[in-house]
């Protein structure tokens, strides 16, 4: 009996967290633009100002560039460039990798 009681209080509490689980990470572009107008508001901007000021805030901003690779993940990736050109699969590829890696 003792079981079945916390069982079922523990699957209340995983059920009462769910929302909080489910919540997407990115805001929707509806969501980022009200964001940005509030900041506007918030910023008493008008006119010309503001309509930049919410384009530029609510705008996609590109990725961050590649970071740079270490030494050892440019020759395993110079590596790994070789063994597809190669086309080896399998204790072949093991093989030629492990080789490659170590000179």
């Amino acid at each position: 009996m003792k079981a079945i009681i916390t069982t079922t209080a523990m699957l209340f509490v995983v059920v009462s967290l769910m929302p909080i689980a489910v919540t997407p990470l990115a805001a929707s572009p509806q969501v980022k633009m009200r964001d940005c107008a509030e900041e506007a508001g918030k910023q008493n901007l008008e006119g010309e100002d503001r309509e930049k000021f919410i384009s530029d805030c609510s705008a996609v901003k590109p990725h961050e560039p590649e970071k740079k690779l270490t030494a050892q993940q440019e020759k395993m990736r110079e590596c790994n460039r070789e063994a597809r050109e190669k086309s080896l699969k399998g204790e072949d590829r093991r093989k030629f990798m492990s080789g490659c890696l170590k000179s």
